[in-house]
């Protein structure tokens, strides 16, 4: 009969959502954007509030641990910001932090929540140390190789995700997660094979999980030498994006596109806009910025320019946060991967004082949550009171005097 709803045959894949995007992300636009539900004034002084209570609890923490606050903050503040070394420290982990953040904020307008950074930065770098290790290319022209070899291989990795939820519905989120776990082995795997990646023993030396040193022409260079102000290409570059991003989401039809379809699919297919191909673009896009970062990471002086399992030290999970914090607005996003990289170029500096490492993380989650929270409260007490407004019975209309004479 018409108006019976069929069974969908045995076996077969559950369709995915139109627009190929996630809630998660569609609900992120709706909340953190300056107009949306969790916008306004109240948002802002919310945020104020919660900032000072993430701030009073963290000093409580350092206490409890046996530290002084005021220790711990100029130890921070001496590791991060205290003079050019540091702060040379600090703008070489706010580039791939940037990096990875810009393009979180593409794929959480689309809607599309990519939760898989962390591994998509391992494979960028795993692709960017194969290049630089095995092309015999002169000059610079092999780090731009290593570069868009790393961009292109976390792109791809990004977009088997989408695939997958175009083929056979897997949920993006679960699917970007679960992959970071298979990137991690599989460069755990290259590292330890010696026809692979594995650096070169050296007649019987004992030879480590790492790859050779990528050569000088891999390398990014920097502006400035130690110890005075380092500043590193991997930071022009992250600038440059985020730069880039910001415009053409505010003044391109693409970024017009991207917006109207992270907020609203439907409207956006009506539109003519092809929901499936953006949203999949715009996760590739997001693994592409994440997988520039590990590339970063790999050839910069952050590291020590070999691929190792370690290399990505949660830069990919930090740099989510980063998006999350600036509301999935890149520029934004730039004063909040430096204040990232402050805690964690900072961050080793507090053992000295007693305090221990761990606690660097846990102040970052209290600050992630103080600017993340105030937007989805104000928002669940606007929808509470529109519900009131609705349900509470309508007044009696006034009947003039002269109609009731």
């Amino acid at each position: 009969m018409s108006g019976t709803k069929q069974a969908a045959p045995a076996g077969s894949a559950p369709k995915p959502k139109a627009g190929g995007g996630d809630g998660p992300g569609r609900r992120l636009i709706t909340y953190l954007e300056p107009g949306g539900l969790g916008g306004g004034l109240p948002t802002a002084g919310t945020t104020v509030l919660a900032v000072a209570v993430a701030l009073v609890l963290s000093s409580l923490l350092v206490a409890a641990t046996g530290g002084s606050p005021s220790d711990a903050v100029r130890a921070l503040f001496e590791g991060s910001l205290g003079g050019p070394t540091a702060w040379s420290s600090t703008l070489l982990y706010a580039a791939p932090l940037l990096l990875v953040a810009v393009g979180a904020c593409v794929s959480t307008r689309a809607g599309v929540f990519n939760l898989g950074q962390e591994g998509q930065l391992l494979i960028g770098a795993l692709a960017g140390a194969w290049v630089a290790l095995r092309l015999a290319v002169p000059g610079p022209a092999l780090l731009l190789i290593a570069l868009l070899a790393a961009m292109a291989a976390g792109g791809a990795w990004a977009g088997l995700s989408s695939l997958m939820h175009r083929w056979r519905g897997v949920n993006i989120v679960v699917s970007t997660l679960l992959m970071t776990f298979l990137a991690q082995q599989l460069v755990a795997f290259a590292v330890t094979t010696p026809w692979l990646l594995q650096e070169t023993r050296l007649g019987n030396a004992t030879v480590s999980p790492q790859s050779n040193k990528l050569p000088e022409g891999a390398l990014l260079g920097s502006l400035g030498q130690y110890p005075n102000l380092q500043i590193n290409g991997g930071l022009l570059i992250a600038l440059v994006a985020a730069v880039v991003i910001a415009v053409l989401i505010a003044r391109s039809r693409w970024g017009f596109r991207l917006t109207m379809l992270g907020l609203n699919p439907r409207a956006a297919r009506h539109a003519g806009v092809r929901v499936a191909a953006m949203a999949g673009a715009a996760l590739a896009l997001s693994g592409a910025f994440a997988g520039l970062a590990g590339a970063v990471l790999l050839t910069s002086p952050v590291g020590t320019n070999r691929l190792q399992t370690g290399i990505s030290t949660n830069i990919g999970w930090d740099g989510l946060l980063v998006a999350l914090v600036a509301r999935n607005r890149p520029l934004l996003a730039i004063p909040v991967a430096l204040l990232f990289g402050v805690l964690r170029s900072g961050g080793g500096f507090l053992a000295a004082t007693g305090v221990p490492a761990f606690l660097v993380d846990v102040v970052k989650s209290l600050l992630v949550l103080a600017f993340v929270i105030p937007p989805v409260a104000v928002a669940a007490v606007r929808r509470r009171r529109e519900a009131r407004r609705a349900s509470a019975p309508a007044a009696p209309a006034r009947v003039p005097e002269e109609a009731a004479l």
